[in-house]
C-alpha cells in the first residue's frame, strides 16, 4: 500500500541559483515511480505517494535525474507523513516557549551517533540555539538564518550526513499537506 512522503531538496531556486522549474521536478519524481505528486513553494518540497521500497530509492533516483538533465548535484532528504507529524509535535524549543518565527528544523538524511552530537558546539552562534533529536536538528535563530553559524555545512560536516533546513511555517505547511494527502488516500480506500 502506498504511503505519503515529503522530499525536501536543498539549495534549489534560492537566490537565483540552481533553478529548477517545479513542473520539471514533478516529472523527475514521476519518472522515479512516485504518484499523486504535489509541490510546495519553489524551494524544493515534493509531497508524493509511493511504496516504501520506491520511496527509499527516490533520493538516489531523482538525484541522478537532476545530474543528468540539469547538471545539478542536489541533496534530497525524505520523510514520511508520520515522521513530519512527529517532528511538529516534538519541537523542544517550541515547547519551551520560543517564538514560532524564530524556529527552523534541519532535516538530516541519517541519524547521527551520540558521539557526533556531543561534539557540536552549543556556543557556536549565540544567541542561536539547537537541539538534536533523532534525524532532526531543531533550531532557534533569533538573529535570522542569514546571520547564524548553525548552517547546513556545519551540521553536515560535524554529523557526517546531509541536511536541509526549513523554517517552522514551512514545516507546519508540509505536515498539513502530508496529512491531507494521507486522509484522502484513506478515504479513497474506505
Amino acid at each position: 500500500m502506498p504511503r505519503v512522503y515529503v522530499a525536501m531538496l536543498r539549495g534549489i531556486n534560492v537566490g537565483g541559483h540552481n533553478k529548477v522549474p517545479m513542473k520539471d521536478l514533478a516529472v523527475m519524481f514521476a519518472d522515479a515511480g512516485c504518484e499523486k505528486l504535489q509541490t510546495y513553494i519553489q524551494s524544493g518540497n515534493v509531497i508524493f505517494q509511493a511504496s516504501a521500497a520506491t520511496a527509499g530509492k527516490v533520493p538516489d533516483a531523482v538525484g541522478a535525474l537532476m545530474r543528468k538533465k540539469l547538471g545539478l548535484q542536489v541533496p534530497i532528504v525524505l520523510r514520511s507523513a508520520e515522521d513530519m507529524a512527529a517532528v511538529s509535535a516534538a519541537n523542544p524549543l517550541l515547547l519551551a516557549g520560543a517564538p514560532e518565527d524564530e524556529l527552523h528544523v534541519s532535516f538530516l538524511a541519517d541519524a547521527p551517533r551520540k558521539e557526533q552530537v556531543d561534539l557540536l558546539d552549543p556556543d557556536r552562534s549565540p544567541p542561536d540555539e539547537f537541539r538534536v533529536i533523532g534525524r532532526e536538528v531543531y533550531l532557534r535563530l533569533p538573529n535570522t538564518v542569514a546571520k547564524t553559524k548553525l548552517t547546513n555545512a556545519y551540521f553536515d560536516s560535524k554529523l557526517a550526513t546531509v541536511s536541509t533546513q526549513r523554517n517552522w511555517r514551512t514545516v507546519l505547511k508540509l505536515v498539513e499537506l502530508t496529512r491531507a494527502s494521507t486522509l484522502a488516500e484513506k478515504n479513497k480506500q474506505s
